[in-house]
Order: structure tokens, then C-alpha cells, then sequence
């Protein structure tokens, strides 16, 4: 048996490494000749092997390339070589590492192990030079949908053709068995914005060689940054095929007015030894511990060191690569604290230059310590000093359904008491409010957001029970009725806050994974939406569609600046268990003068009293956008329930 053992590392070396920040490294292409680049300021001698296919044979060339200065390394070879695979080889301390695509490779064959030259303009759908996302003023104009690529099509019921593939997602004239829309034209029919895909480029947990055996994997172990992943392709032996596929899929959301946002980890590798990252400059791109140990906030087994100046490089390239070459929408950073402040600075002004409607957000969290100084760290109480990035509210989110980390925590649509002053702090977006007590919120001790949109608002996502399940789970004794109304009620704070909207897929209609906390790698069978349930919970459906719909209807419901939340959002004085506020004069433009919204948290109905004559917009589980009946005096707000009301 091989034992293999990390030897410390001393990390003040790589403060002399050479690093040439405006070098190109990526491998370029032409008819005539192609050049491959690498950095290494720790190389003796660096190869490239070029293969007829992506997997197996012998090498048919081996190229040398030339040191040059800062640790550069180059070689052009003078011929057509569109299609042709390709490794790097490095020799370090004598001893050549293991051969690489190169961490810069834009295209793979299969399960990711070598690189391919390939013409990127041969990959563009027909009228891609013309294909552009929505248009963005304000993030929290957006509505986001989280989704995983096979969730949506791997149950029969979805009705698609392609199941568990790119393609799949934008089939359009999908249907269930009760004739109602699936796919693409479920995400149009709710009014959802953007979907937000779980990690879609290449990871390790899948092997694309072993299509026909069940697999899943939510993807959050990189292996090649700049690939789509193959097991959503057609062909992952034909390293041209998911390029083009994946480019179709954006297009194909575009095209129905959809943005795609793609769920970026960049934080932490699949693998540590035998990294893309390792088999080019040995420790370099990782955080090592004070004792010399891979550090390891990923919890995954280890980090990347943003910091480092190469690093920082190749994020934010990879990133600017994605949005140039796939027209991506947008960037959910994973574990985004455990990247340095500044990174994520320069990353959202250079994206912004490629497109200004990029909506870039993350998880204010690490997963485990760091040896970053929290100063410098992208956590959510540093969020303010970003211009262009917003973090996840878990304040928000634990407040309504109670902690994700003990299933029988109860939250205020649950029945908990003390949660009010949480979920003002959310609805205000989490920008600085003068009727909120900051020293009542739940989990932030000072208010983060610089400006209302840079607090992400949900309830639920892919990690940790579905919104049902947790609810279920924290009140057995609830029927399904009630059930039902705690559900409504969480999403109607998250689409009636100034925070942007984020909605777990399925969440529309009761989504269950039976209770399951982490489905990273659980089958199918726990992960897919059942397209059924939309029969089964139609009036869940509608109320979410409606809700979306006020929203996209209603400006004052996604003021973009503090200063106007200050100045038109105004809290109610309200007995525990009732939350209200009124958003006033036409607020961010809005038709209606006035809006009064009150959350119910208890399970009897709430009093309140009018000043003036009102139309009911939302009560109970209806919502009118014309006001269906006008009210005044005194007026009940129907338990655990949201009530709406407007003057024009």
C-alpha cells in the first residue's frame, strides 16, 4: 500500500515567485499555429504532449517549451491543430508531476483529463453574436430560481426529451401528465427572472465513462474551471459537443427572456495533491496553516490563497471567460468569505465592464477557520465595503423557519417567539433602518448591507432540508393546511422584502426530498422534482405566481438604495407575532400611493385597525393585483398569512 504524506510548506517562498499578472496564459488558437503558455516559476523543464483523443494511446508529439522571463514557459507549434488533445508536463526537484489540461484549459475530453485546441467561434449557435441576458437596473429587480441541471428533467414526469442534460432545461412544449407546462415554460409561466445553476462546469465526482450506472452529484468539487461539465452533454467524449450545447442553453434561456446564473467554487478543488493547481506550481495556489498544513476553511480538504496575485488572476479570468464566451448573467460565489475582499473587488469592476446587468452574490460564510484576517475576508458583515456583490440573509432566513442546524427550531411563521425584529431586519433589506434594533436581530450584531439589494432574501436552498421538509420536521403536530400556510407565508416575506429574491426550485410546489439534509451525492430519486406535485398543489403554484407577479408589478417593493428605503419604508407598531409596515408616497415610482403589508405569524387571526378607506391586494392565500374588495376600521389579518393593502 502507497502511503503519500504532505510535507509542510513554508508560504513566505512564494512571496519571491515571479508573478507576471498582465501575461497571457491561456492557449491560442489560429489555423496557422498554436501556442501553449504556462506559469511555473518552479519548473526545470515543462512539456506538452498532444493525443489523438482524450483518453488513452501514447503521445504522438512532444513539444519542450521555453522559459522565459518570470516564470513564463511557451512553445507554438507551426500547424493546424483544431481538435487535437493536448497535456502539459512539469518537471520540479527533478522529478516529473503527474500531466495536466492545464488549470487555463477551455476544452476537455472526457472526464476531464486532457486539454483539446479547439476553434471556440466553431462552437457559437446561430445568432450568438446577437444573444444577450436580461436587463438588470437593480439586482433586487431580479427574481433568482435556484436549480441543479438534472433535478428539473431526470423525473419522467417532466416530460423531456433530453433528461439530465443542457438541453433539456430549455425544451420548450414540455408537459406532465395532467398537461401542464414543465421546464423552461414552467420557469416562464411562474415569472421567476434568472435560474441559478448549481455548479455546470467540470467536476470530479462523475464519471462521464459510466453514463449508463446511476450517478449524482451536486458538483461542488472542481476539477476543470473553464469546461462545462460532461455528463450534461450528449457526447463528453467530443470536447467541442458541451461547449456548444452549453451555449445553446444560455441562448435558449435568453431567447425566453431568462438570465442564467452559475454557481461558482472557486474557493477549494475537488482534489489537493494531484490538483490542476498542484501539477503546475506545487502548494502555490493554496492557504497553508502557520505549521505549513494545507489550511482547510472549504472543509473540503482545502483552500485557495485569492490573496496570492496568480490566484487572484485566475479567478478573476475564469470569470471574465465565462461571461465573454458563454454570455453567463451572473456569479454565486460558494464559500465566498473564504475569498479576500479585494478579489471580489476588482472581480464584480472588471465583470461589470463586460456586462453591467452581471448580478454577483455569495455565501458570506466560511466553512471552517482560515487563516485570512477577517478584515480582509468577503464575509457578510464586510458586505458594505463591496460596490457590486451581495451576500445570502441567513439572519432572514432562520428567523422565518427557524436554524437550519436543528431541525426542531421553530421560526416565526412556525409559531417562535422573538423573531420580529429578525424579519424587519430582512424586509429593510439589512441596510441601517432607524426602527430596527439591530441588537435584537439574530445572528448580526451591526447592519451589513450597504444597500437594500445586497442582502440576498430566502427561506431555502439547495443545501440543508427543502422550506416543507424543515417545516414539517419542526412541527409534527401542524396539519397540512396549516403546513401549507407556514410555506406561503415564508416566501411572501422573501417577495414582499426590499432584499433580492432568492426561491429554491420546486419550493412552488411543496418541493420534498423526504426529510434529506445534504443530497449531494443521493440519487435521483431524492433530488428530482416530481412534475406531479404541481397537480397535487395547484393553489401553491398560483400564490407563488401571483406573489412574483406583485413584485415585478410593484417598484416599492425593490427600492434600490437605503436612502429610499429610509425615506418610504416605515414599520408599524405591532403585539409579537404580527409583523407590519407601510412603504409611502408612490415609493420608487410605484402607482399605488400607499402599501400596508402584515405578516401573521400566529395561528389565530390578528386585529388591526385602518385609518382610512383601503384595497385588499393579497389575504389569506388570494392575491388581486386590481384589489379585490375595499376595506376600513377594523380589519382581521386571516392566521399565519400575509395581508396586502393600497391606496391609489
Amino acid at each position: 500500500m502507497a502511503f503519500s504524506f504532505h510535507v509542510p510548506v513554508n508560504a513566505q517562498k512564494f512571496e519571491q515567485y515571479p508573478t507576471p499578472t498582465d501575461a497571457n496564459l491561456w492557449t491560442e488558437y489560429s489555423p496557422q499555429q498554436t501556442t501553449f503558455r504556462l506559469w511555473s516559476p518552479v519548473a526545470e523543464q515543462v512539456l506538452v504532449n498532444l493525443y489523438d483523443k482524450g483518453q488513452g494511446g501514447r503521445p504522438k508529439q512532444k513539444f519542450p517549451l521555453q522559459k522565459g522571463e518570470k516564470g513564463l514557459w511557451q512553445a507554438t507549434v507551426q500547424k493546424d491543430l483544431n481538435g487535437v488533445y493536448y497535456t502539459f508536463q512539469v518537471k520540479t526537484g527533478g522529478k516529473w508531476l503527474a500531466e495536466t489540461p492545464g488549470i487555463y484549459a477551455t476544452a476537455v475530453g472526457v472526464n476531464g483529463q486532457r486539454a483539446m485546441v479547439l476553434d471556440m467561434a466553431s462552437t457559437n449557435p446561430a445568432g450568438w453574436a446577437r444573444d444577450k441576458g436580461p436587463e438588470v437596473k437593480s439586482p433586487n429587480d431580479a427574481v433568482i430560481w435556484e436549480a441543479h441541471v438534472r433535478d428539473l428533467t431526470s423525473h419522467p414526469s417532466s416530460g423531456s426529451s433530453q433528461p439530465g442534460k443542457f438541453l433539456g432545461l430549455v425544451e420548450a412544449g414540455t408537459r406532465n401528465s395532467h398537461g401542464q407546462a414543465t421546464g423552461i415554460d414552467h420557469l416562464q409561466e411562474l415569472g421567476v427572472t434568472h435560474i441559478h445553476l448549481l455548479p455546470a462546469f467540470d467536476h470530479r465526482s462523475i464519471d462521464e465513462t459510466a453514463l449508463d450506472k446511476p450517478q449524482f452529484n451536486w458538483g461542488y468539487d472542481p476539477q476543470n474551471y473553464n469546461v462545462p461539465e460532461g455528463s450534461y452533454s450528449s457526447d463528453p467524449y467530443r470536447a467541442e459537443v458541451r461547449i456548444k450545447e452549453f451555449k445553446q442553453m444560455v441562448k435558449g434561456f435568453h431567447d425566453r427572456g431568462l438570465g442564467v446564473i452559475l454557481d461558482v467554487v472557486y474557493n477549494h478543488t475537488g482534489l489537493t495533491q494531484g490538483s490542476n493547481f498542484n501539477l503546475e506550481v506545487p502548494d502555490y495556489y493554496y492557504r497553508q496553516t502557520a505549521d505549513g498544513q494545507y489550511s482547510d476553511a472549504s472543509a473540503c480538504g482545502n483552500e485557495t490563497a485569492s490573496e496570492r496575485a496568480m490566484v487572484r488572476k485566475f479567478i478573476i479570468e475564469s470569470c471574465k471567460f465565462w461571461a465573454k464566451e458563454y454570455h453567463v448573467d451572473g456569479f454565486r460565489f460558494d464559500l465566498m468569505a473564504i475569498h479576500d475582499l479585494e478579489t471580489m473587488h476588482q472581480l464584480s469592476a472588471e465583470l461589470r465592464k463586460i456586462n453591467p446587468n452581471l448580478i454577483i452574490y455569495g455565501e458570506g460564510w466560511t466553512a471552517g477557520a482560515s487563516p485570512l484576517p477577517d478584515a480582509q475576508k468577503a464575509l457578510k458583515a464586510n458586505t458594505h465595503q463591496l460596490a457590486h456583490v451581495a451576500a445570502f440573509s441567513d439572519d432572514l432566513r432562520d428567523a422565518i423557519k427557524g436554524s437550519v442546524f436543528d431541525d426542531k427550531s421553530t421560526g416565526f411563521v412556525s409559531g417562535a417567539h422573538g423573531t420580529e425584529e429578525s424579519v424587519r431586519f430582512g424586509v429593510a433589506g439589512s441596510v441601517p433602518h432607524p426602527q430596527v434594533d439591530i441588537s435584537r436581530v439574530n445572528y448580526s450584531k451591526a447592519f451589513w448591507a450597504r444597500e437594500p439589494w445586497q442582502a440576498v432574501n430566502y427561506v431555502s436552498c439547495h443545501d440543508n432540508m427543502t422550506l416543507f421538509d424543515k417545516l414539517k420536521a419542526s412541527r409534527p403536530d401542524a396539519s397540512p393546511a396549516l403546513l401549507k400556510k407556514m410555506h406561503l407565508l415564508s416566501n411572501a416575506i422573501v417577495l414582499t422584502g426590499q432584499g433580492t429574491p432568492f426561491l429554491h426550485a420546486g419550493v412552488e410546489m411543496l418541493r420534498t426530498k423526504n426529510g434529506e439534509h445534504n443530497s449531494y451525492n443521493k440519487p435521483d430519486a431524492v433530488n428530482q422534482i416530481n412534475w406531479g406535485w404541481k397537480a397535487e398543489h395547484q393553489d401553491v403554484f398560483t400564490y407563488y405566481q401571483q406573489l412574483i407577479a406583485l413584485r415585478q408589478a410593484h417598484p416599492a417593493f425593490r427600492m434600490p438604495t437605503a436612502a429610499q428605503v429610509n425615506q418610504h419604508l416605515e414599520f408599524l407598531k405591532t403585539r409579537s407575532g404580527l409583523v407590519g409596515f407601510r412603504l409611502k408616497d408612490h415609493a420608487h415610482g410605484d402607482t399605488w400611493k400607499k402599501i400596508l403589508v402584515y405578516y401573521n405569524g400566529h395561528e389565530h387571526a390578528a386585529q388591526i385597525t385602518l385609518d382610512g378607506t383601503w384595497e385588499v391586494a393579497a389575504e389569506g392565500k388570494t392575491i388581486d393585483l386590481n384589489g379585490s374588495r375595499k376595506v376600513s376600521g377594523h380589519l382581521a389579518v386571516p392566521p399565519v398569512s400575509m395581508l396586502v393593502l393600497f391606496q391609489r
